[in-house]
């Protein structure tokens, strides 16, 4: 029984690591794609705050489907060895995330700020 629990959770963590690789690899595309969109365009000047804060969120959501893959496949019948790599993982992941969260929060701000300054995008500025 042991064993079917362990591959059921490698697959369980292979397909969580996937989701979280195509994650990033479509944030990837699509921030080139828009940043690529806006040189050609050039009609205002280039919106990098926006196309970071949409990477930063991708970037958010895939740490936690990576983190959730090194969790199932430690879950089932762990070693000590098992349990610090773990932690470590979680240590560091959780850390970035929290930096990335804050940033993203900051840079979110200053995108408002932006549209409330914008006539044409947001309300007239009083």
């Amino acid at each position: 029984m042991e064993e079917y629990l362990r591959t059921a959770g490698e697959w369980v963590g292979w397909v969580a690591e996937a989701m979280g690789a195509l994650i990033i690899a479509i944030a990837i595309v699509r921030g080139a794609i828009d940043y690529a969109t806006q040189l050609v365009q050039r009609t205002t000047p280039l919106p990098k705050t926006r196309i970071r804060l949409n990477l930063g969120r991708s970037l958010a959501l895939s740490l936690e489907f990576l983190l959730a893959a090194d969790i199932v496949r430690t879950a089932i019948a762990p070693s000590w060895d098992d349990i610090s790599k773990l932690a470590a993982i979680a240590a560091i992941r959780t850390a970035l995330n929290f930096f990335l969260e804050r940033e993203i929060g900051t840079e979110g701000q200053e995108v408002q700020a932006e549209k409330t300054d914008d006539p044409v995008h947001g309300a007239p500025a009083k």
